[in-house]
Formats: C-alpha cells, sequence, structure tokens
C-alpha cells in the first residue's frame, strides 16, 4: 500500500497541468456560466483539446487511459474551478463506464472510441419521475421486435442531457423480474428518431450543466445496442455506480478546496480593527477545520479511487463512504467560507456563494446522503470492510 501514501510523479503532472489549464481557460468563465445558466463551452473544448474530457477511456480505445485515481485527479481540480464544468469529465465516465464494464468488443469500440475522439459526450438514464432512490421502481420499457428493441419512458435528472450524443438507458424487459434480470441496459444515440428532451431544469447550482428529461416515444435499435446479456443491466448500473460515486466525491472535494483557497487569501487581506482578519484566534480555528477536514475527504477518496483501480471487494463500502464524508465536508466548508468573507461573501460578486451553491448537489446525486448510509451499513453488517 506504500503508493496510496503519495502522488506518483506521473499523478502530479496530470494534476499540474488540469490546475494550469483551469486557471487559464475554465475559472475565468465560472461566474458568467452560472449567471447565464449556459453550457461551459470555453471549459468543453479545453478539456477535450487536452484529452481531459474522458480521461478513463483506455488507450486500446483511443482514450488516454487514465487510472481511477487520475480521473479522480482531473474531477477535482477542475471543480475547484467550476463544479459545472467538472462534470464533463464526470458524467462521461457515469454514462460510458456500463459500456467500459459490460458491453460487447463492438459496442466498446464504437462508443468508447467515438467519446475518446471527441465525437460526443455520455449521459446515464437511470432516474425517472416515480423512480429517484428506489431506481428499481423505473417504468421505462424495452420490448423486443425481432432484430430490433423498442423503448418507451421518461428518464428525469438527466446530467448534460440535450448536449451528450450518447445515453446509456436503463429500462424494463420483463417486469416479473423486476431488478433480479428484469431491466436491461442500452445505448442510445441522441438522433435515433423518438429521442426528445425536456425544457432545462431550473436549478439551485451547477447551473451551466444541463438537467433535463429524457423522452423515448417508440424509439427502435439495433438489437446489438443491448449493453451485455438480457437481464444484467440493474447490476451494472449499481456496479457503475461503486466506482462513480468516487468522482463525486472528488468533484466534492475539489469545490471544498477552490473555497478554502479563497477565503485563506480573503482573510489574510481583509483588514478589521487595524489587522488582518486572519490573525483573530475564532477565525483561525474556522479555517483549522475547514483545512482538516477537506484534507480528511481527499485521502478517503484518494484511497476510494485506489479501490476503484483494483476492483476491491469492499469498493462498495469506501465509494459510498467517500462520496458521503466529501459531500457533506464540501457543504460544511463552503457555508463556511461564505461566513469568512461575511456580507460580501453573500455577493455575487465573489465566487463562495456560487460554491456553496454548487457543492449541495454533492450530497444529493447518484445516491443521497441518506442512501449512501445504507450502503454503508449494508457493507459493514456483511462484514465486507478491510482495514488499511
Amino acid at each position: 500500500m506504500s503508493d496510496f501514501y503519495a502522488l506518483s510523479e506521473e499523478h502530479q503532472a496530470i494534476r499540474a497541468a488540469v490546475r494550469d489549464l483551469c486557471d487559464a481557460k475554465v475559472a475565468p468563465y465560472a461566474a458568467a456560466v452560472d449567471e447565464e445558466a449556459r453550457y461551459p463551452q470555453e471549459a468543453a473544448d479545453a478539456l477535450l483539446a487536452a484529452d481531459f474530457h474522458a480521461p478513463h477511456v483506455p488507450e486500446e480505445y483511443g482514450g488516454a487511459g487514465a487510472d481511477a485515481l487520475a480521473t479522480v485527479l482531473v474531477i477535482e481540480e477542475v471543480a475547484r474551478a467550476c463544479v459545472s464544468s467538472s462534470l464533463i469529465p464526470a458524467v462521461n465516465k457515469l454514462g460510458s463506464l456500463p459500456v467500459q464494464i459490460a458491453g460487447s468488443e463492438e459496442l466498446k469500440q464504437k462508443y468508447l472510441g467515438a467519446l475518446a475522439r471527441g465525437e460526443g459526450g455520455f449521459s446515464y438514464c437511470l432516474s425517472e419521475p416515480d423512480a429517484g432512490s428506489d431506481a428499481g421502481g423505473m417504468k421505462t420499457r424495452a420490448v423486443r421486435d425481432g432484430d430490433e428493441w423498442v423503448l418507451d419512458g421518461v428518464k428525469r435528472w438527466i446530467t448534460n442531457a440535450g448536449e451528450s450524443e450518447f445515453y446509456t438507458v436503463m429500462a424494463v424487459t420483463d417486469a416479473e423480474k423486476k431488478t433480479r434480470g428484469g431491466v436491461s441496459a442500452f445505448v442510445v444515440e441522441k438522433s435515433d428518431p423518438g429521442v426528445s428532451f425536456g425544457a432545462p431544469e431550473k436549478k439551485l447550482g451547477i447551473k451551466g450543466s444541463p438537467t433535463r428529461e429524457v423522452y423515448l416515444d417508440k424509439v427502435r435499435i439495433p438489437a446489438d445496442r443491448m449493453i451485455g446479456e438480457e437481464g444484467t443491466g440493474f447490476a451494472t448500473a449499481m456496479a457503475t455506480l461503486d466506482h462513480t460515486r468516487v468522482t463525486i466525491a472528488a468533484q466534492a472535494v475539489g469545490v471544498a478546496q477552490g473555497a478554502l483557497d479563497y477565503a485563506l487569501d480573503y482573510a489574510k487581506e481583509r483588514q478589521q480593527f487595524g489587522k488582518s482578519i486572519a490573525e483573530f484566534q475564532g477565525l483561525q480555528f474556522m479555517l483549522a477545520d475547514m483545512g482538516m477536514k477537506v484534507e480528511a475527504a481527499r485521502q478517503m477518496t484518494y484511497a476510494a479511487a485506489g479501490r476503484s483501480e483494483r476492483g476491491d471487494k469492499d469498493l462498495t463500502f469506501f465509494g459510498a463512504a467517500a462520496k458521503c464524508f466529501a459531500s457533506d465536508v464540501a457543504m460544511e466548508v463552503t457555508v463556511n467560507a461564505v461566513q469568512v468573507l461575511g456580507g460580501y461573501g453573500f455577493t455575487r460578486d465573489y465566487p463562495v456563494e456560487r460554491m456553496m451553491r454548487d457543492a449541495k448537489i454533492t450530497q444529493i446525486y447518484e445516491g443521497t446522503n441518506q442512501v449512501q448510509r445504507i450502503v454503508m451499513a449494508r457493507q459493514l453488517l456483511a462484514g465486507v470492510q478491510s482495514h488499511l
């Protein structure tokens, strides 16, 4: 486990490269992206040009071949500058990982290759109007018709819907079996007849990342677009989340670090009672707690990334724990950053109020933190947790 205690030179170089890119081409647009609730095209272009838009795609399919920790570093650094922009690499992994985990070689070549080449992003369609935390309650159906499947249903809360070209869609293929063999996964393309999108949701945060409903109206797709065997979709969906919850933890660490960095600089500059507010012990203690918790969240996230890369049997526990802990830390740290800035922190002239709003979603998506605690408890009670 010696590699757990320090980033390799390669990982440090990736962090530095992404930070430089974000300082130059992501951070300058973050406020406008939020204010205008528009897709962060500048960030998307910059990430694609540097091959950071979907770093997890293996080299054999034309990707960068980044391991789980390197992917976490990319997402963390982008989130430090702009959480909306960090959803580009994060959701590209979420959407395409089912293909990578369970897809045929033909599907991998076609869709992972297209993603790596920048021919379109990849979104993940699991949630529905009546199936959020209870994903097994989905109603979207896929019916076999000769050499095709016909999909009907509505997916809700789909990140980057409308922007992405490709969609991993979970649909019921055998209502009797439910989650134990009754759900299958498919690749749907934006251009498939019958695919349409709802209006963008008006959200508290991550306003630069469109969240829309995806409508499937008698969408006919070739049978070879099924991901894995019929009935394996729900298992693939859950296995995917084990890995991608680590990327949400990374997002949370990134936004928390961004808020802490800004609060530290502000505290050293802001003068009250004839000295900088950083000299007051009450504020120092607040900053110390912020720094301590961000670092604890970071170490837990990196530990989970190591398990994701190796496919360890305790990944489910660590992924849930990292996502839950880091997102709670992000919310606390960003709220405290607003407090450090006082009245200025409450205005849009400074970035910490945006960071606070953006941080909130990390406690909700890819499984609410209440669901993460259920997942962790089940793993603990089943004895599936190792000790370092």
